[in-house]
């Protein structure tokens, strides 16, 4: 039976009234019904069309801008707008922070119904351009064409390749990035230089859809100790090919400390089980957080914003109160970072995490930092502490969490309550699911702090910091 498509609505003079949460903005209609709409500034009246349409809410498109917001200021990045990145650059950077303050606090409050005495103000990045150490880009033979290309004109477009990010909510079709804001020099020279080689030397870019084509994505790391990190990654070897190219970005990128190559045959565009070769220099960077220095693999998680990286942990330390006494486990540790950089303050560190390589890097980053107290383990938190592990390695007096968006799955939250440490201190990038997860540990702990930080500017992404103390 086939379902007929929902009408779309047009909406005309619409008021937007207030910010919502995840980059969405509201507006209420006469009968009361609320409208979510991405890329616009409460305080902007715009023409817009449903694009999905229920009783109590709908959510549109903006078509035109009638009014702007007093708030609204000239965007800097020519890809504004297309590339889904930066898509809040029409915001004063002040009052950006202003709103993601209020969706920590309406996320705590108003959804978690939590409670607690202190929010601290936002820590905001001291960088709002070329603050991130890692950028990747994709090759497609499929250019995106905004919606305004594609109205118009009456005949079809033919596909045409590109080099750039992915359009957003779109896996096969690519935004060409002429200039980048995220990342500092050279990564646009980086692009250029490989733009224009491909094409002279018709280098076929990889089609996702018929999995043709060879080159796929560029993997682009910078430090801020000046250390850069290219990896170009191809669909199959074509070592002739291969070398001339990478030979050609040696000659014309300055500054390159460690040149790889990653064959990737699959399907999906993961190189986490695909070999990193090395085509010249080191097979790592190293990065440096206060006087803790980390080597960066090609396939490490490191914090993409070093600079307020740095922040971020000093409020975690600050949090976790440490006296020289105190054993300290740190959870989803990756490569160790948060906990090493507490390691002054801890008579031991006890790192988890449950994917291999990055305990690796974690006892690799321990031993070049010459921290014999701090130790890691592969695996998952719940199968790893049992009564056994804490009668050899100690009960945590204090708990560091920095699960991913996801949150923390239940049986942890179980398994932290049983471990029952004094202090934990709850590192989230997405405060909803962190809210979820305070209101089960709110049974036995009690919020005392709660600090927001920003690591993304321009974007809506936020990272939230909350102390809990087990309940006397």
């Amino acid at each position: 039976m086939s379902s007929k498509k929902k009408k779309r609505v047009p909406l005309e003079h619409l008021t937007i009234d207030a910010y919502a949460a995840e980059g969405k903005s509201i507006a209420h209609l006469e009968d009361g019904k609320v409208v979510f709409v991405e890329n616009v500034v409460p305080g902007d009246v715009i023409n817009a069309v449903t694009t999905k349409n229920k009783s109590a809410w709908a959510e549109a498109r903006m078509v035109k801008l009638i009014t702007p917001s007093p708030d609204r200021v000239q965007p800097f990045c020519q890809h504004f707008g297309v590339c889904g990145g930066c898509k809040w650059q029409m915001l004063p950077y002040p009052i950006q922070l202003k709103y993601k303050q209020q969706q920590v606090e309406d996320q705590l409050k108003r959804i978690g119904h939590l409670e607690f005495r202190e929010m601290f103000p936002i820590l905001g990045s001291a960088d709002d351009k070329y603050y991130r150490n890692k950028l990747e880009f994709t090759f497609s033979t499929q250019k995106y064409r905004t919606f305004e290309e594609i109205e118009s004109r009456d005949e079809k477009f033919e596909p045409e390749p590109a080099f750039g990010f992915h359009a957003p909510g779109l896996f096969d079709k690519v935004v060409p990035i002429e200039t980048c804001y995220l990342l500092e020099d050279p990564v646009n020279l980086i692009l250029d230089v490989v733009r224009k080689y491909s094409l002279e030397h018709q280098l076929p870019y990889y089609d996702i859809r018929k999995h043709t084509g060879w080159l796929r994505n560029i993997i682009i790391r910078k430090t801020t100790l000046g250390e850069l990190m290219i990896n170009l990654v191809v669909a199959y070897e074509d070592d002739n090919v291969l070398f001339d190219l990478l030979k050609h970005m040696d000659a014309n990128i300055p500054g390159i400390t460690s040149l790889q190559y990653t064959i990737n045959d699959k399907k999906n565009d993961t190189i986490y089980d695909r070999d990193v070769k090395v085509f010249k220099g080191t097979a790592f960077i190293r990065e440096q957080l206060e006087q803790y220095v980390f080597k960066i693999s090609p396939k490490s998680f490191f914090q993409t914003n070093s600079r307020q990286a740095e922040t971020l942990y000093k409020v975690a330390r600050d949090f976790a109160g440490l006296t020289g006494s105190e054993t300290l486990y740190d959870l989803y540790c990756g490569t160790g970072s948060i906990g090493i950089f507490c390691s002054a303050g801890a008579k031991k560190v006890v790192g988890i995490e449950v994917i291999d390589d990055a305990i690796i890097d974690a006892r690799e980053n321990a031993s070049i930092n010459n921290l014999d107290h701090c130790t890691f383990f592969t695996g998952d938190v719940i199968d790893i502490c049992t009564d056994d592990f804490f009668t050899q390695h100690g009960k945590p007096d204090v708990i560091i969490t920095d699960p991913p968006r996801a949150g923390m799955h239940t049986k942890l939250v179980d398994q932290l309550l049983k471990m029952a440490a004094p202090r934990i201190v709850y590192v989230s990038c997405n405060p909803a699911t962190q809210a979820r997860d305070l209101q089960l540990l709110c049974t036995m702990y009690d919020i005392k702090k709660v600090q927001p930080v920003d690591m993304f500017p321009h974007t809506h992404h936020i990272e939230n910091v909350v102390l809990l103390e087990l309940k006397k």
